[in-house]
């Protein structure tokens, strides 16, 4: 008997043998099989003049590569919005893409330590690697990025050096060829159409995002975009990686090429690690392009840390080093000659374009090409595969550091935690949020049982988000009242603000008409982790003459929506009656499984009503909807417009040029929509020293847009037969102007020391008995961006404008920043006004910028329900 199992142990030992054998030759033969450079599958070095790596071409060669070497991992993560596949590349040594599970493991409990001791974690950080993810391309026209991937992956998974095994020994990496493949290809397409006429090189006639153009770098904190989706289950759930660079574009006049770190100023609640590790990462990667003898290099300058919510500015506050490059630009494939007295400074901490510690070896000038671009990048994404390769270890004690000691300032500081009551003026938008910030990766908690604290009693359902935990920064930053820096470096030498690099506040819960409360004790209760996104599903109470829904829920439009799709009539309530408000839809009645199948899509209760009003009530209309859109690179108004209107299931057209000038748009639309637009920009009348203006010969003819005089008449015409005009933003000077309407812009050519408000929220108040603001509470939040205040100046015809939400009186400001409230005390926000049979809608604030800020949707939805 002990012979016999004397014999299979050693039959097992010989065949594990031989398994490892064979293992080991199967790598040997891949490691020695050939691999295809990118030369060879393009036909062309990346970066070539006049040559674009077309994306579906790209994605087969990584799949080419995938097959060749098992050193990389090709992970198609869903399609974009128009289709096309999202490529994660994972790059590693074959026994770390082997060990992946477990090394995601290891990387979570390194991110997130609650609870392990010191010395588990420095075990951890032996064991573990470090997760660096760089993305490309995200602005499709920053054609660089992309074109260099294959190159650097080629370089990656071919060279036998002691750096590159270094760098797959002790590095994951996580790479996104492309953030926008949609516009990567039509970019591409473009550009071969035009190459070789007097047009080449000419920018794209459309955005390159179906929805959000250059935009998509705008939604790192919403996630609405697919794209976005991806990116924030990647770098913000799954894996969260210790450094992430995204690598851009800039103008062509300035640096050759823009490095971390960022200039002032930063904005608040990031570990003082990240800043650290941004100053640490730029000096290598300006060291290693100085190395190479790239000139022009610039860092500490023009890219503040304190931006938008976009990917590279918002990851720091994920405990990531995001990070920012930006090369300067040809014009796309095309060579561009430069003279040096073209090159200049002038942004922030870089004044001139003359040697300066963070810019010590300026570019003379002469020809700049995209191979150039190609270059830069492949040097900046290795040196930073370099420096965490060679400093694996500390970088993972770092990344504890900084969850630890952010999850330490959470408990230690006020507020403690942030609650949303379930009771709220729109329940369904609340949970809408609460869903975005679990896509973050944010630890969320839903009370089992009401609570108590700070002497107010919380009912059952509502949700804790304690700052005890290592996104602390984020969480401050997304629910947490918010005023820009405002000092020296954000003001001139003659005391003039400076923009910030997009808004002054990126407060979730205020653009979305949340309310939140921040607690500063303890709070203890009986509550469960949520451990994915909430849903809720409307339910049908039958027995009474009909059905009622919410009109202050934003889904109730949708809901609506889909009745109508359904040929199902539907009332709204004019009057408050029986409990009803002003704006609630009725509806009738309607096959059972149909209202079944609204209510579950959008979650909105179908009530039973127990008797239909016999007044107060008219019949509900869904109206013909035309929206105009643009060339000249597009409007990202018009285009997150349209997402909205999507996600509500509102019908519309996209009206060009053409169908506007041909006029009788009455025949087929009640209400036009123009985003938010300039006047010339609406009319093609451009000044000739505009942006546009000075590049009007660059355009094709059949792409300079305007609607002209005719287009003018013809929407004129529209509401003098009784349609709507609905202008947003900056068009309601377009409005103002060519309706004549008895209205001013009260902020309208005053200096920047006299009024001042980029991007924040700003308090007022809605008279929601008026038709246009049926469903909104009597006082909330506005987005103030480029936005306008009204005053209504004496005429004939007072009677025929009407406020619809005004500004209130003083202390006006809830986040962002604000210099010369006067001006806006009292004002004017939106006004309604009679024109022959119809009407002019002027929403004068950001009432759907960017699908965000939910909390005014309905200003604009009840323009298109009537």
């Amino acid at each position: 008997m002990r012979k016999n199992v004397k014999l299979l142990r050693t039959i097992h030992i010989h065949l594990a043998l031989v398994i490892i054998g064979l293992v080991f030759l199967a790598q040997i033969t891949i490691a020695q099989k050939k691999i295809t450079s990118p030369q060879e599958f393009f036909g062309f070095e990346l970066g070539t003049d006049r040559k674009i790596a077309r994306w579906d071409k790209i994605v087969d060669y990584f799949k080419v590569l995938e097959k060749e070497t098992n050193k990389l991992k090709v992970i198609n993560m869903g399609q974009s919005t128009m289709g096309h596949p999202f490529l994660l590349v994972i790059i590693s040594s074959p026994e770390n893409l082997a060990n992946l599970d477990r090394l995601r493991e290891v990387n979570a409990r390194i991110s997130n330590p609650r609870g392990i001791p010191d010395n588990e974690i420095k075990k951890l950080g032996i064991e573990g690697k470090a997760v660096i993810c760089q993305s490309m391309s995200l602005h499709a026209t920053e054609i660089g990025g992309t074109q260099m991937t294959p190159e650097l992956t080629y370089d990656l998974v071919t060279r036998n050096d002691e750096e590159t095994q270094r760098i797959l020994n002790n590095v994951v990496f996580f790479l996104m060829p492309s953030f926008n493949p949609d516009g990567q290809i039509m970019v591409t397409d473009w550009y071969r159409k035009t190459v070789g006429t007097e047009f080449e090189g000419s920018s794209l006639p459309w955005l390159y995002h179906k929805y959000a153009g250059h935009d998509n770098n705008r939604d790192g904190d919403f996630i609405n975009l697919a794209e976005s989706v991806y990116a924030a289950k990647i770098m913000f759930r799954d894996w969260v990686p210790q450094a992430y660079i995204d690598h851009h574009q800039m103008g062509s006049y300035g640096a050759r090429f823009y490095v971390p770190p960022y200039c002032e100023p930063i904005r608040p609640y990031a570990d003082p690690l990240i800043w650290r590790e941004h100053s640490w990462y730029g000096a290598h990667i300006a060291y290693k392009l100085e190395e190479a003898g790239k000139a022009g290099i610039l860092n500490a300058a023009q890219y503040p840390g304190w931006g938008h919510f976009g990917w590279h500015w918002i990851t720091p506050f994920h405990n990531i080093a995001g990070m920012l490059t930006e090369s300067a630009s040809t014009r796309l494939a095309t060579p561009l000659f430069i003279h040096p007295e073209q090159l200049r400074g002038g942004s922030r901490q870089f004044p001139d374009y003359e040697a300066q510690s963070t810019f010590p070896n300026p570019w003379p000038g002469g020809w700049w090409r995209l191979r150039d671009i190609v270059e830069q990048k492949k040097i900046s994404a290795w040196a930073l595969l370099d420096l965490a390769a060679r400093n694996k270890e500390t970088v993972l004690w770092n990344a504890y550091l900084k969850a630890k000691r952010q999850t330490d300032r959470g408990a230690q500081g006020k507020p403690k935690a942030y609650v949303i009551p379930v009771a709220q003026h729109d329940s369904l938008t609340a949970l809408k949020m609460v869903n975005t910030l679990l896509l973050s990766g944010i630890e969320i908690r839903q009370a089992r049982k009401e609570f108590t604290v700070g002497g107010l009693t919380y009912p059952k359902g509502s949700y804790l988000i304690s700052l005890a935990q290592p996104k602390m920064g984020l969480i401050r930053n997304l629910l947490g009242q918010t005023h820009y820096a405002d000092n020296k470096w954000t003001r001139d030498k003659d005391g003039s603000p400076l923009r910030p690099y997009d808004l002054a506040t990126h407060t979730m819960n205020e653009f979305m008409g949340v309310r939140v409360d921040p607690i500063n004790e303890a709070v203890s209760g009986d509550f469960q982790t949520l451990t994915g996104q909430t849903r809720v599903s409307g339910k049908v109470t039958t027995g009474g003459s009909g059905f009622v829904l919410d009109g202050r829920l934003n889904e109730s439009f949708k809901a609506v929506n889909l009745l109508f799709d359904k040929k199902i009539s539907v009332q709204r309530i004019d009057n408050a009656v029986s409990g009803l408000c002003p704006g609630a839809f009725i509806v009738s009645g309607g096959p059972e499984s149909v209202l079944k199948n609204v209510a579950e899509q959008t979650g909105v209760h179908f009530k039973a009503l127990e008797s239909k009003p016999r007044e107060g009530t008219h019949k509900g209309k869904r109206r013909r909807v035309g929206m105009y859109q643009r060339y000249y690179g597009g409007n990202m108004d018009e285009g997150w417009t349209r997402l909205v209107l999507e996600k509500f299931s509102f019908p519309y057209t996209s009206l060009m040029d053409a169908e506007i000038k041909k006029g009788n748009l009455v025949k087929k639309y009640d209400v036009i929509i123009l985003p938010s637009d300039s006047t010339g920009m609406i009319t093609g009348d451009i000044p000739p020293d505009s942006r546009y203006g000075r590049r009007i010969s660059e355009i094709p003819p059949e792409y300079r847009s305007g609607i002209g005089k005719e287009g003018v008449e013809a929407l004129k015409a529209v509401v003098e037969k009784g349609g709507t005009l609905v202008t947003l933003g900056e068009a309601c000077s377009f409005a103002i102007e060519k309706f004549e309407l008895s209205v001013r812009d009260t902020v309208d050519d005053l200096s920047s020391t006299e009024f001042f408000c980029p991007g924040s929220t700003l308090k007022a108040t809605f008279d929601n008995n008026h038709p246009l603001a049926y469903g909104m509470p009597s006082e909330g939040l506005v987005l103030f961006r480029s936005s306008m205040a009204f005053v209504i100046t004496p005429g004939q015809h007072n009677e025929d404008y009407e406020t619809v939400v005004r500004y209130i009186d003083s202390d006006i400001l809830q986040s962002g920043w604000l210099i010369g409230e006067e001006h806006l005390s009292k004002k004017a926000a939106m006004v309604s006004a009679k024109h022959g049979k119809g009407q002019v809608v002027l929403i004068g604030f950001r009432t759907q910028h960017r699908c965000q800020t939910h909390g005014t949707f309905k200003l604009l939805f009840n323009t298109l329900i009537r």
